[in-house]
C-alpha cells in the first residue's frame, strides 16, 4: 500500500455540514465557478492568479474569515483555500466577492487528493492548518490529519525555506503535532527543538479562539520550515 493509499483510506473528516442558507447556494452556484479550482487536475498557479507572487495554502478554513481577513491584508500574496464542507466554501465566496478579492482561489475537495493531483511541487511558499478536527477518542486518533505521511506530502509542496504553520487548542493534540513534525527529516523548528511557537501577528484570531481564550482554554502555534528537498 502506498502513501497516498494510506492518507486516502483513512479520513481525517466527516461531512457533517448544515443547510445551506439561500445566499451560500448563491454564492456557490454564481461564485464557485469563477473563484473554484479543479481538485484533481495539475494546476499552473501563475496562469490561475496571472502572476508570480508568494504562495499560501489553508487547509480546513472553516468559514473562511481567517482566510479572506489575511488575503485583504496581503494583496502582494496569493490564496488557496481547500475546505469539504459546503456552507463555509460559500461563505468564504461571499466574502471574497463583498470585498473584491482577486487573490484567494478555492477548492471544496479532501485536501489530501488535492495536495497529491493539484498542487504542484515546491510550489508554495506556506501552508496552514489551524484548528484541525483533533478526533479527542483515543481510538479515533488514526484520524487525524497530522500524520508522518501527511507531513511527508505537504513538504514535497513547499519550496525550500517554506513554512508550515499549525495550531491547535487541543493539548494532547499539541503534544502529537510537535512529536511528528519534530521526527520529520524535512522541517527544522525555528523556536528551537520541541518548543511552540508564539502566534504570529499575521494569524487572525478567530471568534471561536477568542472566546476560548476568555474562558482560560490553551492555543499552541508550531511553525516549522522546510529545510531542503524531502526525503524519497
Amino acid at each position: 500500500m502506498t502513501t497516498t493509499d494510506h492518507l486516502r483510506r483513512i479520513r481525517s473528516f466527516v461531512r457533517r455540514e448544515g443547510r445551506l442558507t439561500p445566499s451560500q447556494q448563491r454564492a456557490l452556484d454564481e461564485l464557485l465557478p469563477r473563484y473554484g479550482l479543479a481538485p484533481d487536475a495539475p494546476l499552473d498557479l501563475d496562469a490561475v492568479f496571472g502572476r508570480a507572487a508568494p504562495r499560501t495554502l489553508e487547509i480546513g478554513f472553516g468559514n473562511g474569515d481567517s482566510l479572506a481577513t489575511m488575503a485583504a491584508a496581503a494583496p502582494e500574496q496569493d490564496f488557496i483555500g481547500i475546505e469539504v464542507h459546503r456552507p463555509g466554501v460559500g461563505h468564504l465566496l461571499r466574502l471574497i466577492a463583498e470585498r473584491e478579492l482577486t487573490n484567494i482561489r478555492v477548492v471544496c475537495a479532501d485536501a489530501v487528493e488535492v495536495l497529491r493531483a493539484a498542487i504542484p511541487e515546491a510550489g508554495l511558499n506556506r501552508v496552514l492548518l489551524f484548528f484541525p478536527d483533533p478526533w479527542p477518542k483515543k481510538k479515533h486518533h488514526k484520524r487525524r490529519i497530522l500524520q508522518p505521511e501527511f507531513v511527508a506530502l505537504v513538504a514535497r509542496k513547499l519550496a525550500p525555506g517554506g513554512i508550515f504553520h499549525l495550531a491547535t487548542d487541543w493539548e494532547d493534540y499539541a503534544g502529537q503535532m510537535l512529536e511528528v513534525m519534530e521526527a520529520s527529516p524535512d522541517f527544522t523548528n525555528p523556536a528551537g527543538p520541541g518548543r511552540f511557537a508564539e502566534r504570529p501577528a499575521d494569524r487572525p484570531l478567530t471568534k471561536f479562539e477568542q472566546r476560548g481564550q476568555r474562558l482560560g482554554h490553551g492555543v499552541w502555534d508550531l511553525l516549522y520550515r522546510r529545510v531542503h528537498a524531502p526525503a524519497p
